[in-house]
């Protein structure tokens, strides 16, 4: 018996700090907050509860699918530089203003204009057969003849320095799936890698962790002083068996057309639009999605959804005449696909007025199933945002997971002014199996799950409007190193 209290309590002594950290990690959130900013969060409940009613149940039901499927249908091709890309600016310009949302006003940007043009592949040797292929954003093309060469596979930069010789070849580069950051410089540099060496063309592997002989698009970059070859996506199934042709030392020809051009700078749009705040209006939430897309699917999961996700946030909130103390500010960026230049440029424009932004948001890593959000800012801010999303048990939206919060077009906002940011945190593990793709359309989203992510945004965006004061950045608050909550 003796010895059984001593297993009990020594089991007590290891389990007990267990259960304590556990309880402490429960309560962490509002053990830092102080009552005056538990009252703040809980005053917008109210309001929170009507939006939530309107979209779930009201005449915003639905209605973020039913536009974002307009969008798509309508303006399908929103690439850099494209009418298409001007027209979708125009028609949700003028929805804007005809809800009697504020100060909705465009932002002229200088971007560059590619298009893609007429393209083919075919395998000629060992074995004749046809290969689909998506030219890379900003590619040359192969000047209005078939480019026809011997192929070379290889698996990384680091093989393609060693080989011996790839002057006049097209290299095919059959990159493993190692993630999107750890896969897409391939994509990025491949071009330019191997016109280093002499290479005529370059194929790319998609980048994407599942296939169904679809090629994935991108953007890419030459490198300065080297020449440009014609580069070009291919399916994953391709990839590979041009590698098995290579393991088994077989001759590889491939011929390969595209009619890429780059016209040169155009002048598009980020377009603006706000609801006043009622007691600050110097001081700003913004939050958007980028409006340009790829010119092959609809791009409706990049980034429609993202777009209408805020563009919905905003029309539910002043639908409902709710009048948040800070100013709620759209911008739908454009040109993100050719290197976040609407992000930058906005950037540049307002930068200077940072100390006046609470939190930037962006959702642009597809709209499914939302959990919560990817928040990157101060430890309270976190706690901040946790108190916040309490008010969506109800919908399964609470998560608040520390980093990834900034985006492309929010990037230097977080990181060089502190801003704190937030994106969208959803079921996304199949988002790379449309990203860039025929495949993304309005068929990889879903009516419900738009409805979560667009009250889980206007959620965010009002109760942060709502605070008496601005998110804390990192050491506003240096009393909370001392356990004292603020």
């Amino acid at each position: 018996m003796a010895r059984d209290r001593e297993r009990i309590w020594a089991s007590a002594n290891v389990l007990l700090p267990l259960l304590l950290l556990l309880l402490g990690m429960v309560c962490a959130a509002s053990g830092w907050l102080s009552q005056d900013i538990l009252d703040q969060i809980e005053s917008s409940r109210d309001d929170v509860a009507k939006i939530k009613e309107s979209i779930l149940n009201g005449d915003q039901k639905h209605r973020a699918y039913d536009r974002l499927a307009l969008l798509g249908d309508r303006f399908r091709e929103r690439l850099c530089g494209s009418q298409a890309l001007e027209d979708s600016l125009d028609y949700i310009y003028e929805e804007m203003n005809k809800e009697g949302i504020t100060n909705v006003h465009f932002e002229n940007v200088t971007a560059p204009k590619w298009t893609r043009g007429k393209e083919y592949a075919e395998i000629l040797e060992p074995l004749r057969r046809p290969m689909p292929i998506l030219s890379l954003g900003s590619s040359v093309g192969t000047n209005g003849q078939n480019l026809t060469a011997e192929a070379v596979v290889v698996r990384s930069f680091d093989e393609l320095r060693e080989k011996q010789n790839v002057t006049g070849k097209i290299v095919v580069y059959n990159q493993p799936w190692r993630g999107y950051s750890g896969s897409y410089l391939y994509r990025t540099l491949g071009a330019s890698e191997a016109s280093k060496l002499g290479a005529v063309g370059a194929l790319v592997r998609s980048i994407t962790d599942f296939s169904i002989y679809s090629p994935h698009t991108g953007t890419q970059t030459y490198t300065a002083g080297v020449e440009k070859i014609p580069v070009a996506c291919i399916t994953v199934e391709d990839a590979e068996l041009l590698q098995r042709y290579h393991d088994r030392n077989e001759t590889i020809r491939i011929s390969m057309y595209t009619d890429s051009q780059n016209p040169g700078d155009v002048t598009t749009r980020n377009l603006v639009a706000e609801i006043k705040g009622s007691e600050f209006p110097d001081e700003v939430v913004i939050f958007g999605g980028h409006i340009d897309a790829w010119d092959v699917g609809t791009g409706s999961m990049d980034d429609g959804g993202g777009v209408m996700i805020s563009w919905q946030a905003l029309s539910v909130i002043n639908g409902l005449s709710l009048i948040p103390r800070r100013t709620l500010r759209v911008v739908l960026w454009t040109c993100e696909e050719f290197g976040a230049v609407g992000g930058s440029a906005y950037y540049d424009a307002h930068k200077d007025n940072s100390d006046n932004v609470s939190l930037i948001m962006e959702s642009d890593h597809g709209v499914f199933n939302p959990k919560g959000l990817r928040f990157s800012g101060s430890g309270l801010a976190r706690a901040i945002m946790e108190e916040i999303l309490k008010n969506l048990s109800d919908i399964n939206t609470t998560t608040v997971v520390e980093g990834g919060g900034a985006s492309s077009d929010t990037g230097s906002w977080v990181s060089l002014k502190n801003v704190p940011g937030v994106e969208l945190y959803s079921a996304d593990e199949t988002y790379f199996y449309f990203h860039h793709s025929n495949g993304d359309t309005m068929t990889v989203l879903d009516r419900d799950e738009l409805d979560r992510a667009t009250i889980l945004w206007a959620t965010a965006v009002y109760s942060v409007a709502n605070l008496d004061d601005i998110l804390p950045r990192d050491g506003d608050y240096p009393e909370r190193e001392k356990n004292k909550p603020v």
